[in-house]
């Protein structure tokens, strides 16, 4: 375990019954680093979250945290020993404490180290990072949904924990708040220089909060990438669609091309054979013609952008991508070109 890793698992396992929520998964957690498990419920990343915080034990493998082995091989520390903070769905606030004591709370087992001044002053610098040192004498039914999110993640950060692991924190706000929240809560982290790792099943969540994004499917770990890597270079087609809207079109690889209805097109790994090309809406440029091979069918418009469906002459369909304030009707024929290079995957 090299000294950049916070976390490591080494082929870890955990089954209820005769299901495998996490099966054989080895993964490791850069310092100062924010990781997000992406995946669909019941693919395992809450269980994982869980067995990291030693909530859950694993039937097999082993987890490191700090360079400590805390489970496996006959090692067992316990979550209270693990130097983890925890951020919930329904961010776990005491009701009948201000903010001020469910953060001071939080600091319990500092007592001794700290004095009752310093504790005090502690407190007050983690609502000063969250933004709430004017809430601290309110208390939680008092703040909006936001607010006792930040309350949980100032709760989470106090103790100066080794990892804050936070599960699906923002599935309770509406969707214009999880967008605000989702660049506040990766600045506080990114000032805190904590360490995190982050449980969604909402992709653009994932994308736009992590450092490394770790795709999981049925227990097992499909792909772990930068978010421009896994959504740009998918390891395969049901990681492709899962992550995203993705154009998928049938063609004959030749090495570093590959042909195809829209003709020939780069591939950004060289393949040979029958492939599927993953195209994705916005790679797509489009230009009005007569002479288009294709035709505009339907139109989404959501004001920074549209989605269009393409009808080709064969009767295959293309959903493309464009600026909001693009000037095309139903029924306008266009002429399709991509991009830049494309993923293959073999058929």
């Amino acid at each position: 375990m090299n000294d950049e890793c916070l976390i490591e698992l080494r082929r870890v396992s955990k089954a209820f019954g005769a299901t495998r929520a996490v099966d054989d998964i080895s993964l490791s957690v850069e310092r100062g680093t924010i990781q997000v498990l992406l995946g669909a419920s019941g693919c395992g990343k809450t269980t994982l979250l869980r067995l990291i915080a030693g909530l859950e034990t694993p039937d097999s493998g082993e987890i490191w945290l700090n360079g400590e082995r805390v489970a496996g091989q006959g090692a067992w520390l316990p979550p209270e020993m693990r130097r983890i903070g925890m951020v919930f769905q329904d961010y776990a606030l005491f009701p009948h404490m201000s903010v001020r004591q469910n953060i001071l709370f939080a600091l319990t087992s500092l007592n001794g180290k700290l004095s009752q001044a310093e504790r005090e002053r502690h407190a007050r610098q983690m609502l000063e990072l969250v933004g709430l040192a004017h809430c601290s004498d309110r208390f939680p039914h008092q703040l909006s949904g936001g607010e006792q999110q930040r309350v949980a993640l100032a709760r989470a950060l106090a103790p100066k924990p080794s990892v804050v692991l936070l599960d699906e924190p923002f599935s309770n706000l509406d969707a214009a708040l999880r967008r605000a929240m989702r660049e506040e809560v990766r600045q506080i982290l990114r000032v805190a220089n904590a360490t995190a790792i982050f449980v969604t099943h909402d992709q653009e969540e994932a994308l736009s909060l992590a450092d490394t994004v770790v795709i999981m499917r049925e227990g097992k770990v499909e792909q772990v990438g930068a978010p421009q890597e896994v959504y740009l270079r998918p390891i395969n087609r049901e990681v492709a669609a899962f992550l995203g809207e993705a154009n998928f079109i049938e063609g004959l690889a030749q090495g570093e091309v590959a042909q195809c209805a829209l003709g020939k097109l780069p591939l950004a790994v060289p393949m040979h054979g029958k492939v599927s090309l993953m195209i994705r809406p916005e790679a797509l440029r489009l230009t009005a013609s007569q002479d288009g091979n294709a035709e505009v069918i339907a139109i989404r418009f959501f004001g920074h952008d549209q989605l269009l469906r393409l009808r080709f002459p064969d009767g295959s369909l293309l959903d493309v991508r464009t600026w909001g304030n693009a000037e095309l009707a139903l029924g306008e024929h266009v002429a399709v070109s991509v991009r830049g290079s494309v993923m293959a995957y073999q058929s």
